[in-house]
């Protein structure tokens, strides 16, 4: 059941998601589906640790820096799958026991590198805020590949934007064009400066040796 609501939300969304209409996708009765949830809530609760559950957990055989890499990597992967689930990861209160894994599994891995209790919390609500609100902004994007991208800035964007008006954005969409680049060179560069930071943070706090 389950499964099949993530299924309904992956293509059309959380908002219309009702149990009556995910039982309509059962072929069940809408009264059948409260012997396993007591309401939508509860409903979105199991889809949210679902989600969790798809996220590849920090491991204890690579330097932190690696870990939370491959972790942010594999979250923006996963909310390209279920884009419904964006605003709803760090929503919930009653937390299943993937998302209670997820959670401890990273701050354990920060704890473990040497961050403070204060400064675990700080990075991993840093490194939550880069992901999340990249996975945001890309799911609103209007192209979906680099060729696309490199597409709109030349034909769409550029047309928009005489330079003698808009020097500033004409070059960058310019160089926009030119670069060949897109959503996973942005998404590398912001998260390896995040990373870094958080590293000059991290070795700042150490005693001296």
């Amino acid at each position: 059941m389950v499964a099949e609501a993530v299924r309904l939300a992956d293509r059309e969304g959380v908002d219309g998601l009702s149990m009556r209409r995910l039982a309509g996708v059962l072929d069940a009765g809408a009264m059948s589906l409260y012997h396993y949830v007591a309401n939508k809530e509860e409903l979105l609760d199991a889809m949210v640790d679902t989600v969790f559950d798809e996220i590849e957990l920090p491991s204890d055989g690579v330097d932190w820096q690696s870990a939370m890499r491959r972790r942010a990597v594999s979250v923006r992967s996963v909310l390209a799958r279920h884009r419904w689930a964006i605003g709803l990861l760090e929503s919930r209160t009653s937390p299943g026991p993937a998302n209670l894994r997820y959670h401890e599994a990273v701050i354990a891995c920060l704890r473990k590198a040497g961050f403070s209790v204060a400064m675990a919390t700080h990075a991993n609500w840093l490194l939550d805020s880069y992901v999340y609100g990249f996975a945001l902004q890309e799911a609103g994007l209007p192209f979906d590949t680099t060729d696309e991208l490199a597409h709109m800035a030349e034909d769409v964007y550029l047309p928009q934007l005489p330079p003698d008006e808009f020097p500033y954005l004409n070059e960058s969409a310019a160089a926009l064009a030119a670069a060949g680049q897109g959503p996973d060179e942005e998404f590398t560069f912001g998260l390896e400066l995040v990373l870094a930071g958080l590293e000059s943070v991290r070795a700042s706090a150490q005693p001296d040796g």
